[in-house]
């Protein structure tokens, strides 16, 4: 098995930023983790299809937490190919399927409420990208300790940024697909923007955590690989 790192570039705001999901290919099998914002879907594709692969291998979608830069593409891939296997946390399930309100809609409604008239444009706004998130039912719903794609991969329960965030350890490539439990700065893991971490006690414990696994690469969503 092997995991590839999906540089997304991309314009926002008139600035140039870049996510990083990760495609995870075992037994000619693919696996995607995370789906980047809304629209993203052709992004993706291009990516996945310029470093050889086809798109009718695509079998898994690994969610690894509910935010819009994460799940913004995810009801495209589904409609687009319907076969894919959606897998998320228990917690995380329930947001991304709609049957609970997400935590990032509450808190980003809590923090309208104290926002100034300035900043209230971009509050509403973000609210707003997050109603729009299309719910997508939750094929297989995993937790801490399960064992995944064929045994090769073990969930992580890395709570913090979000509830139930998860990350993935690969023990046999000694690699770590971190969603936003760590970033990469400066060649160093970091917890994600402290501002949206809905516990930040909480996601420094899930970034000493994922590091004491002694990966030696760390796939980060924000930032890319690491390798220590």
């Amino acid at each position: 098995m092997k995991i590839e790192e999906l540089r997304i570039d991309f314009e926002f705001n008139g600035q140039k930023n870049s996510i990083y999901p990760s495609l995870i290919i075992l037994d000619n099998e693919l696996t995607l983790v995370d789906t980047g914002y809304t629209n993203f879907l052709t992004l993706i594709e291009d990516k996945i299809l310029k470093k050889g692969y086809e798109m009718k291998d695509l079998k898994n979608i690994i969610i690894t937490h509910y935010d819009d830069d994460h799940i913004g593409s995810l009801f495209d891939f589904k409609e687009k190919y319907p076969w894919i296997k959606i897998i998320a946390s228990e917690i995380e399930s329930k947001s991304i399927s709609g049957e609970v309100k997400s935590e990032r809609l509450v808190q980003a409604e809590e923090i309208l409420t104290k926002m100034s008239v300035q900043e209230k444009e971009f509050g509403e706004w973000f609210i707003q990208q997050l109603k729009n998130l299309k719910h997508v039912p939750i094929d297989e719903k995993v937790k801490d300790g399960d064992l995944i794609l064929n045994n090769t991969c073990e969930v992580i329960a890395t709570p913090g940024h979000t509830t139930g965030h998860i990350s993935l350890y690969f023990p046999s490539v000694k690699s770590v697909i971190t969603g936003d439990a760590a970033v990469k700065e400066n060649e160093e893991l970091v917890i994600a923007n402290p501002h949206f971490c809905l516990d930040v006690e909480k996601a420094v414990q899930s970034l000493s955590k994922i590091k004491n696994l002694k990966a030696e690469n760390y796939f980060c969503y924000h930032g890319g690989k690491l390798t220590v």
